[in-house]
Formats: structure tokens, C-alpha cells, sequence
């Protein structure tokens, strides 16, 4: 058992150089450091050593390291194989034992700690019991200090009143999901208008309707089984969405497509790999989902190639309820699909033009990607709003402002509700009479637990985080995109689909009686929130200013292609294309605080004006890309 936290305790941290998954380590060493301790992460020279403790050198090179920095508590992370995490902890602990340097042999370790995979974690518990505290990465940043044995003194205000809004809402969703209550939940008519299941049917007549009577929100789900035989994997769907639309929950179908339908539709598929999704390869088989899905609005994937065609033939089989486009994203620096990223913003400026003309609300599946490489909170918002901006001088009427919630997974719930409301505040200043915005918030990817009983206690407290960013407007958010319980676990089938709307609709009505009984903090005048809010509103401000400046038209797909050329979004985490984007891959973001920062070698965050002067100086060497 670990020993009590003193003042002066040293975290050591250390993973194998082989093990490249180290934004958890970062996450509590950032959680460590805030609360007042000193936390070593280990060279790759110590790593490596620790990867083989089983040889003499590489231990002795773990002991000096430890001694030579005072550490008192050591922290081992392997995410990759379970059984090898396990049995490469073990040893290193034999040999940290036989060199008597745990703290009841009169060692300087008064706390070992495994973070790993959960079969890891079970085997390690079951080998060490009590010696060893683990951590599955299920936990959050509260969980973590309690495991880590961090008194609440040496937290503080500013992050325990992030913490305390999380656990509220987690909480919260652990009693409704215990509570039964979503189970009693039964489907709203929305039938109640003359378009509804028709092909002229629309998402805005559908949210009219739900306004006018005061139904919850249109609840959007993704759905798309795969199967080794295609034409099986499509009666199976077929069949999952005939059980969809007679259940009622489920307002908007969103086709889960598979890699082949977007990349290589209505092609010869012989030898290409697939992967998941449903493998719809016709125009035809899109109209048997429409049928089916009566009377359900239907949408889908865009295509990574032949956009534009393919988003007329969304149009003529399922009447697609909107489109969604990714601008940079989706193509060859993702390995989605086979454009450049200037070939793509091409077809997807195109493809924009055919929107505007089919009347159709347009949805940018953008800012996300951008967090999912490690971009900072700032360009999070400032790449929606540049979609948003260019959608709108190309004629599109209606914006889907999808966000993402809980991305990445240490952002903290206060964070989201700032990065959320600048968000919504810059791209509503581009409503008038002829452009609207419908927000539509979701949880994050990697944001559920694979415990089935706590994801679905995540999911009401993403769903009260989703009613706190308009808490006073009984309207908003118009759309859910519920993402299933089951993400972390396994697919979600129709049963797990209808029980994820209801847990989402009996968190919204739960959420919102409480709240009106006092129970629930007012959100819309928190302080952090506020201040949060406003610096995220200036620094947005002031990196679209310098774009603008800097960018010929850069709302085209050749100004789009030099804002993320010069570096004016940063991510440090972009998988290929490093050197063609090298100016956007050079900066470094970390969280903190719970929320993402660019900073310097030191850790330290870089001013934006700072930032805009070298991306600024960058775009004015463009020669063409």
C-alpha cells in the first residue's frame, strides 16, 4: 500500500521507448505539477532501459536515475500488449525489490504505480495486490488525484472547481442511469407536419416542429455494421434500420459508411481491404436505406473522391438531410483518401457550390480532426469558424455547428463550455435572414468507458454539459449526435442505439428539473467560464484578423490551403504530410488546466499575438503549393 503523500514528494515517470502512447503520462504529470509537485519524466535513455529491466546495466541505469533525482514515487505506463506490460512491470519491480529500494526495505519509493490497458491492470493487481495502485485510463483528472493519494488541500480553487463540475455530472449520471429512469422514456410524434417521412422532408421542418410542441431535441445516431460478406453486411443493416425507424427514438439516421463506399464507390472492390462500415456499393442499395429507414431523415459520409458526384446521388437516393464536408481532412495526410489536401479543399469548395444550390444545410466535420492531432482550443474554434465563413459567401443557408465535446479526453467540463460559447458567438455573427446556425453537440470518441454501467452513466454527464452551454435557452441545442454507450466496447446494434436516446433524453429532462429547483449550478455567469470564454473570443479574433491580412481570399480552397501551410493551425500530431506542413507541425500543445495550450520548449504558453507574427511572416514566403 502507498504511503501517505508528504510536501516534498518527487513523481518519477517512465515508459517503455517502444510504448509511443505518453499523452497520459503528460496528463498527470500536468495534474501533479499544478497541485505543488515535482515530476521526472524519464529520458528515452532511461526507457529503454526500463523496456529490458531484466538486464543488470539497464536496472542500474533505473537506479541511478532514481536516486539522482530524489524520486519517491515511481509511475510505470504500458499501453501497448497487456500480458508484456504486465511481465516487463514485474520484473522491473523484482529487481527494484531485490535492490531494496522500496520505502519498508528503508528505500527512497514510498508508491509504485502501473498505468496500462485494463487486462494489464487486473493481472497486475492480482500479482502485487495493494503494493501497486493502477490506473486503466478509465479515470478521471479527481479519480487520478484521489488514486495518487493527493490531499484536497494541495488542489487548487481553480482546478478543484473543474474538477467538482465533472464529478457533479458524473454523479448525476450514475444516479439517473441507477434510477431507471431513461427506461421510462417513450418516443415523441413528430409526425405533426405535412412533410414528415416524405422526400421533401428537411431537418429545419422536423426542429420547427419540435419547438412548437416542446418536444427534446432531434436525436442523430451513426450506425453502420460491417461483415466480412458484403451483401450480408447490407441485409443486416437493412434490417437494423427497418428496427430503427419502428422503434421511433432515432430522428436522423446517419449512415455509417465503410472506407470503400467513400473511397472507391460503385468500383470493383476485389482485393481491397475494407474495414468497418457497412459496404454500400450502389446507388440503389442507398435507396433501399431510405426506404427502410421510413420515416426517418437520412445522411451520410461524404466521399474522399469524386465529391461532388456523390453528393448528387446523396441527394437523388436518400435525400440526405445535409452534407458534411471535412475541407483539409479526409485525404492523403489522414490516409482517408486519395487527394492532396489542396485536391480535396478543391472538390469540397465545389461541392459547397452544389449544396448552396440544393438548399441543404451544410455540416463542417472540422474542428475536431484539428484536436485529434493536437491542436490547441484557439484553432479548435478558429477552423469552424473559417468553414463557417466560406460556406456562407458560397451561398449555403443553414450550418450544422457540430462540436465535439470532451476532445481530447483531460479537457475539462468548465473548458468545453467556454471553447463551446466562442464558438457559437463567432459563428453567430454571420446569421441574418439568410444564414442560420443549428447547433449540434456530441461526446468525444474516446471519451467512453469500456465498463457498459459507466459509459452510460458518461453519457447523461455529457448530456448535461451539452444543456450548460445554453442553460437558459429551453431551445438549445436543436440536435443531439448521440454517440452510443457502448463506443468503447463494442458496435452498437439498434438495442444499444434507442437505450443511448433515452439515457440522453431523461439526462436533458432530469438535468433541466433539477436545475429549476435550484439543485443544479448556473453555469451561464460562472466566472472561469466567463474569463475562459472571453480569452478564447480574443485570441480567435485576433488569429482570423491576422489571416485575413496575410491570406489572399482565404476563403477559397487556395487561401484555406495556405492558412494551413503558414501554420496558422497548429498540429503537432499530424500523421503524414509533416514536411508539406512543417510550419503547422513545428508548434508544440499541451493541456492545461484542461484545456489546450500552444506552448514553448518549456511548457510554458506562447502569447497568439507572438504566434500570428511567425505564421504571418511564414505566409509571405508562399510561392505556390
Amino acid at each position: 500500500m502507498a504511503r501517505p503523500l508528504r510536501g516534498n514528494e518527487v513523481f518519477g515517470l517512465i515508459h517503455p521507448a517502444i510504448d509511443a502512447h505518453t499523452l497520459g503520462i503528460s496528463s498527470v504529470a500536468q495534474l501533479l505539477q499544478d497541485c505543488g509537485y515535482s515530476v521526472v519524466n524519464a529520458d528515452a535513455h532511461v526507457c529503454s532501459a526500463a523496456n529490458q529491466p531484466s538486464h543488470l546495466d539497464n536496472v542500474q541505469i533505473v537506479l541511478n536515475w532514481i536516486r539522482q533525482h530524489g524520486i519517491t514515487r515511481l509511475g510505470f505506463s504500458y499501453r501497448l500488449d497487456p500480458v508484456e506490460g504486465a511481465e516487463r512491470f514485474g520484473r522491473l519491480l523484482y529487481q527494484l525489490r531485490d535492490r531494496r529500494m522500496l520505502a519498508e526495505q528503508g528505500g527512497p519509493l514510498r508508491g509504485i504505480y502501473f498505468a496500462g490497458l485494463p487486462a494489464a491492470c487486473e493481472q497486475v493487481a492480482r500479482e502485487h495486490g495493494d503494493l501497486v495502485e493502477t490506473f486503466d485510463g478509465d479515470e478521471t483528472p479527481a479519480e487520478t488525484l484521489h488514486k495518487l493519494g493527493v490531499p484536497p488541500a494541495r488542489i487548487p480553487s481553480d482546478m478543484g472547481a473543474g474538477v467538482d463540475y465533472d464529478e457533479f455530472r458524473l454523479r448525476f449520471g450514475r444516479d439517473l442511469v441507477k434510477s431507471g429512469k431513461h427506461l421510462q422514456i417513450t418516443p415523441p410524434d413528430r409526425s405533426g407536419y405535412p412533410e414528415f417521412g416524405t422526400a421533401q422532408d428537411t431537418v429545419v421542418a422536423r426542429i420547427t416542429h419540435a419547438q412548437r410542441y416542446g418536444q427534446p431535441p432531434l436525436m442523430r445516431a451513426h450506425v453502420g455494421p460491417y461483415l466480412p460478406d458484403r451483401e450480408a453486411a447490407v441485409h443486416l443493416f437493412l434490417n437494423w434500420t427497418r428496427e430503427l425507424a419502428r422503434a421511433g427514438f432515432l430522428d436522423v439516421l446517419s449512415i455509417g459508411t465503410s472506407q470503400l463506399s467513400q473511397s472507391h464507390f460503385g468500383e470493383d472492390w476485389t482485393g481491397l481491404p475494407n474495414g468497418g462500415g457497412v459496404p454500400i456499393n450502389s446507388p440503389e442499395e442507398f435507396r433501399m436505406v431510405w426506404q427502410a429507414a421510413r420515416p426517418m431523415l437520412v445522411r451520410t459520409y461524404a466521399g474522399t473522391k469524386n465529391i461532388p458526384q456523390l453528393a448528387r446521388m446523396y441527394e437523388e437516393t436518400i435525400h440526405i438531410a445535409w452534407h458534411a464536408l471535412s475541407f483539409w481532412w479526409f485525404c492523403q495526410i489522414d490516409g482517408r483518401g486519395p487527394h492532396s489536401v489542396k485536391q480535396n479543399l478543391e472538390q469540397h469548395i465545389e461541392t459547397l457550390r452544389f449544396i448552396a444550390e440544393s438548399g441543404k444545410p451544410f455540416e463542417p466535420n472540422i474542428p475536431h480532426h484539428f484536436a485529434f492531432r493536437g491542436a490547441d482550443d484557439v484553432s479548435y474554434v478558429v477552423s469552424s469558424v473559417l468553414a463557417a465563413r466560406t460556406a456562407k459567401r458560397l451561398g449555403v443557408r443553414t450550418l450544422i455547428l457540430q462540436n465535439m465535446l470532451n476532445t481530447p479526453k483531460a479537457t475539462w467540463g468548465i473548458q468545453d463550455l467556454a471553447k463551446s460559447r466562442a464558438l457559437l458567438t463567432l459563428v453567430r455573427e454571420l446569421e441574418d435572414e439568410r444564414f442560420r446556425v443549428i447547433l449540434q453537440p456530441r461526446a468525444g470518441l474516446d471519451y467512453f468507458s469500456p465498463n457498459l454501467e459507466r459509459a452510460k452513466a458518461q453519457l447523461a454527464a455529457v448530456t448535461a454539459l451539452m444543456d450548460d452551454i445554453e442553460p437558459h435557452h429551453p431551445n438549445s441545442p436543436p440536435i443531439i449526435h448521440v454517440v452510443s454507450y457502448s463506443e468503447a466496447s463494442h458496435l452498437a446494434d439498434p438495442l444499444v442505439v434507442n437505450e443511448s436516446v433515452q439515457i440522453t433524453t431523461a439526462a436533458l429532462q432530469e438535468y433541466r428539473r433539477l436545475r429549476q429547483k435550484g439543485e443544479v449550478e448556473d453555469l451561464s455567469q460562472h466566472p472561469e467560464v466567463r474569463t475562459r470564454t472571453e480569452e478564447l473570443l480574443q485570441d480567435a479574433c485576433t488569429v482570423l484578423k491576422a489571416i485575413e491580412e496575410s491570406i489572399p481570399n482565404p476563403y477559397s480552397a487556395e487561401g484555406l490551403y495556405r492558412v494551413f501551410w503558414a501554420g496558422f493551425l497548429p498540429v503537432p500530431y499530424l500523421w503524414e504530410g509533416r514536411k508539406e506542413f512543417a510550419h503547422a507541425v513545428r508548434w508544440q500543445t499541451r493541456v492545461i488546466r484542461g484545456s489546450v495550450k500552444v506552448v514553448d520548449a518549456q511548457g510554458m504558453p506562447i502569447p497568439v499575438n507572438q504566434r500570428m507574427q511567425t505564421a504571418m511572416a511564414v505566409a509571405r514566403t508562399y510561392e505556390g503549393g
